[in-house]
């Protein structure tokens, strides 16, 4: 989970498959806390960060102002009752995260954390304004400086990323910038005279690999403590000597109390400062580089100046020393009188501090085998047993090209981090479903304050609330409901899981209730996503970006007589899903509502045929005003007398029709992944042979998003979109089609076999490619290249890529 708090149908810019181009173009966007809205062009409602604080401030005695306070208080109340527009107005239901479950210790315990995903190491509390601390260090590249602070793939780094990290109190990170590595490890530890959220440390562990020039052999560290609410930070002293003194830093905070900040290291370091006065942090790499060029330029020296500003909220400390270097940073809380700070200092720092990081990953490790149990499913694999990472916490997609939240993508991250730690799945399920609005629709990408909106172009700051976003979350909730069942937690956590569903129910039956009348089709139990332009010249196929598969190829002219199949679909686990949580938490007075008519009407095979089957081909389709005979074409318009335009413009050739959009990929496949066909019906039979077919959908390193056969396979969209669910490999759409496979081959029927075999070729060609580009790169990727297996897109891309570990696991989702 973010701070203060990640991908809905992509409705971002796709990253260019050449990781090297500008990040930032590839981000969009989802809408944080406090929002307006705009009219706009488009159907819906637009939404755009607003980043105002209403502030009141009042001159008079006590009584007087209460009273002023008050009748202002009644006053914009009461306005803004009559001219808040829906689409911003909460749910009106008791929160999911007021529970108890989710109070007390429980929310203590997740106070810090490392929810900065965008920044390589970076730690805030779970409160909208934190104090906030981050690293910053100085790599060299072709002889010049640079500063690495914020995740992106231009600064060229071999590896980053979470090698463990349990969500709570512990994690370690390893970082590979050219011949350095770095190590960061963080460790949580409550004592009884801590204040809130208690206590934390850092080490950070610096190695070379075989520096040559000696300008190299030193490296410089930038540490740094940020007031979000403007509060002044008080330094340690005017000279920094850690041997003598290890205190950085100190302030007060509410609910935490007084607070210090030190440096321990063994190590012969240098250590420098700044203190700087600014209500942005997002721009604090710049603010760092400007103070070490102006040194540089006026003194010849690379070191901060040494200056404290006049209330500082933001301190930075230089760290400087040789490689191999090795310092502990703690963080103690409740700092007053008689609170044992040189105990609590000695207690996660040096020895101490080695000794319960090494605890705490070994835990790590028996859990990791206790949950996903990989030992007997993989002995063939055991050369890259060692290298798999477990980094799911943070649930976002990518820190550098996606660190915030995305809504379907969400889904999937919880189909691992509910097995990991049951309570901070259900924690985050619990903010999502908190977002929920008073028509049920929750907003699909999450820009949590300035530092997140730093990321987000402008232009993809806008959502449409006519728009939606596969409900994934229902694949989660459904895997809770399927566990009680079948008695996979204990007493506690049932108890747990069904006080969770019951607070929950009232969100989630708005949030299918909105689905169930927005996107709805012409015809009885069709639907289909809203948001396609339907005026567009420039685009080959108008994207479907809110159903999460983009450019994936629909039909060619947008209409409201579309039936979209995967949406359908999506349908089917929404209902089913409310009909088992309804079901389960009311088994004397059930609700009003009959989600089990839904859920039967839309798993009808005979009605589900008559819609999207064609005989022809054994392959389900959507169904949509289309024509084949569709191109970009160059057309050069001129500007003025002396300028000639140059641009790609969509031709249409052949009048569009209402027809089967023929086009087989992965939309053709959610009936199956559904498990809606019969284990024993011919066209099951079908689905298998289209999935093994190498000249459809089948690859050695897994099923293909588009087939080779379709008129789209590989076309870019405009000029500048390159094919994005155009026929590269996705896992997460492997991993539910791996599913259904093994669902249909342990099913009695006479294709029992044949999925079987399927399955486990597809299930060994998906881990082999993935262990193979992560041993070759350092990276998860975003997609993999259908051709030679090569990881595309982003990299860093440990959110529903990581589902390959559920898959070396054999732990799938159950209808």
């Amino acid at each position: 989970m973010t701070g203060g708090g990640r991908r809905s149908a992509r409705s971002r810019t796709k990253p260019s498959t050449d990781v090297n181009e500008d990040d930032d173009a590839f981000n969009k966007a989802k809408p944080i806390s406090k929002l307006r809205r705009v009219k706009t062009k488009d159907h819906g409602t637009a939404l755009r960060i607003l980043n105002a604080d209403l502030k009141i401030i009042l001159g008079f005695g006590i009584i007087a102002a209460l009273i002023i306070f008050f009748l202002v208080h009644h006053l914009i109340s009461t306005a803004e009752e009559v001219r808040r527009p829906r689409v911003v107005t909460p749910f009106p239901a008791p929160r999911i995260m007021d529970l108890p479950q989710f109070q007390g210790e429980h929310k203590e315990s997740l106070y810090w954390g490392t929810y900065r995903p965008h920044v390589y190491f970076g730690i805030r509390a779970r409160t909208p304004l934190s104090l906030v601390a981050g690293l910053m260090w100085l790599g060299v590249k072709d002889g010049r400086y640079f500063i690495r602070h914020i995740c992106q793939d231009s600064d060229d780094l071999s590896t980053y990323g979470w090698t463990s990290h349990n969500g709570r109190d512990f994690g370690h990170q390893v970082l590979v910038d050219q011949d350095m590595t770095l190590a960061t490890s963080f460790l949580k530890y409550k004592e009884d005279d801590s204040g809130y959220g208690g206590d934390w440390a850092v080490r950070i562990n610096v190695q070379n690999q075989g520096w040559n020039e000696e300008m190299q052999k030193n490296v410089h560290l930038f540490f740094y403590l940020a007031e979000e609410d403007g509060n002044a930070l008080s330094l340690g002293g005017d000279t920094l000597d850690i041997h003598e003194n290890s205190l950085l830093a100190s302030g007060l905070r509410t609910g935490i109390g007084e607070w210090q900040l030190h440096l321990k290291s063994k190590a012969d370091l240098e250590v420098h400062y700044s203190g700087l006065r600014t209500p942005h942090i997002h721009n604090l790499s710049d603010l760092v580089q400007e103070n070490l060029a102006s040194q540089l330029i006026r003194f010849n020296r690379l070191q901060l100046p040494d200056i404290y500003q006049s209330s500082s909220n933001i301190l930075v400390f230089q760290i400087s020393g040789r490689i191999p270097l090795e310092t502990d940073i703690v963080f103690v809380s409740g700092a007053g009188e008689n609170s044992r700070v040189e105990e609590r200092i000695s207690n996660l720092a040096g020895v101490s501090l080695t000794n319960q990081l090494n605890k705490k990953q070994r835990e790590f490790d028996v859990k990791f085998e206790s949950c996903f149990q990989l030992a007997d499913k993989v002995k063939s694999h055991d050369d890259f047993l060692l290298y798999w990472p477990a980094e799911l916490y943070t649930a976002v997609p990518s820190r550098p090209f996606f660190p915030r939240g995305f809504l379907w993508d969400e889904g999937f991250h919880q189909l691992l981090i509910w097995r990991w730690d049951l309570h901070i799945s259900l924690d985050i399920v619990g903010h999502w479903l908190d977002l929920i609005n008073i028509d049920g629709w929750i907003p699909r990408e999450q820009i949590l304050g300035a530092e997140a909106l730093s990321k987000v172009p402008a232009e993809f700051v806008l959502q449409h609330s006519s728009n939606g976003n596969p409900p994934t979350l229902f694949l989660v909730l459904r895997d809770l409901v399927n566990g009680i069942k079948k008695n996979k937690f204990t007493a506690s956590e049932s108890n747990d899981i069904i006080s969770f569903l019951q607070q929950a129910f009232v969100r989630l039956e708005a949030w299918f209730q909105w689905f169930n009348t927005t996107q709805l089709g012409k015809d009885v139990g069709s639907y289909y996503w809203h948001g396609r332009d339907n005026l567009t010249i420039r685009e080959l196929n108008p994207k479907t970006l809110s159903s999460g598969l983009d450019d994936y190829p629909r039909a060619s002219h947008p209409t409201e007589d579309e039936r979209h199949l995967d949406l359908r679909c999506w349908m089917l686990l929404a209902a089913d899903c409310m009909n088992s949580v309804a079901e389960l938490i009311w088994k004397e007075n059930k609700p009003e509502k009959d989600y089990s008519s839904t859920s039967n009407l839309l798993s009808d095979f005979d009605t589900l045929n008559q819609m999207h089957f064609d005989h022809a081909s054994g392959a389900y389709f959507d169904f949509g005003n289309h024509t084949e005979k569709v191109r970009l074409s160059w057309k050069e318009n001129m500007i003025g007398n002396n300028y000639v335009n140059r641009e790609l413009v969509r031709e249409v050739l052949e009048r569009p029709e209402l027809k089967l959009v023929p086009h087989v990929g992965y939309v053709s496949l959610f009936p199956f992944m559904t498990r809606i066909i019969p284990s024993e019906s011919w066209i099951l039979e079908k689905q298998l042979d289209l999935i093994s077919n190498r000249s459809i959908l089948w690859t050695n390193y897994g099923l293909r998003s588009l087939a080779k056969t379709s008129s789209m396979y590989m076309k870019r969209n405009t000029e500048h979109d390159a094919p994005y669910w155009r026929g590269p490999i996705w896992m997460n759409m492997n991993y539910m089609i791996l599913s259904s496979l093994r669902h249909y081959s342990l099913e009695n029927g006479p294709y029992r076999d044949k999925a079987r075999a399927i399955y486990e070729e597809l299930r060994d060609n998906l881990i082999r490619n993935v262990v193979q580009n992560y041993h070759r790169t350092g990276f998860l990727w975003e997609q993999y290249d259908q051709k030679q297996g090569k990881g595309k897109g982003a990299r860093v891309f440990t959110g529903w890529t990581s589902l390959v570990l559920l898959i070396m696991a054999e732990a799938y989702n159950e209808m």
